[in-house]
């Protein structure tokens, strides 16, 4: 079976497609980074439909998903944005946590897995 890596770097890829699947790596919000957890929210699930879109896929083929905020007391913001962004009846596999981040600016990581 094809292995195809989508924004391949020297460290990880930012997707995966593998055997109709396609893993996409954590997720930030670099653009707006610092802001708030809702917006950095918002920049992410973009992030995700262009990745999945270019994987051949999309937001209603999610399998799973792992969120990472880096205070857990900021997951209504989160879902806010994540409730407006989900399809009903389409929802993933879901399992929020607190961790520390890569950087401080960053408040929400996103990784997912989906369905081609």
């Amino acid at each position: 079976m094809s292995i195809r890596r989508i924004g391949a770097g020297p460290r990880m890829s930012k997707a995966v497609v593998h055997a109709n699947t396609v893993y996409l790596a954590g997720q930030v919000a670099d653009k707006t980074k610092g802001a708030s957890v809702a917006d950095q929210t918002k920049e992410i699930v973009g992030i995700i439909d262009e990745l999945l879109k270019e994987a051949g896929s999309d937001k209603t083929k999610i399998l799973s998903a792992t969120i990472y905020l880096s205070d857990i007391s900021t997951f209504p913001q989160m879902n806010a944005v994540w409730d407006t962004w989900v399809v009903a009846g389409e929802t993933p596999a879901r399992a929020t946590v607190e961790a520390k981040l890569a950087a401080p600016e960053y408040t929400v990581e996103i990784a997912v897995i989906a369905a081609i």
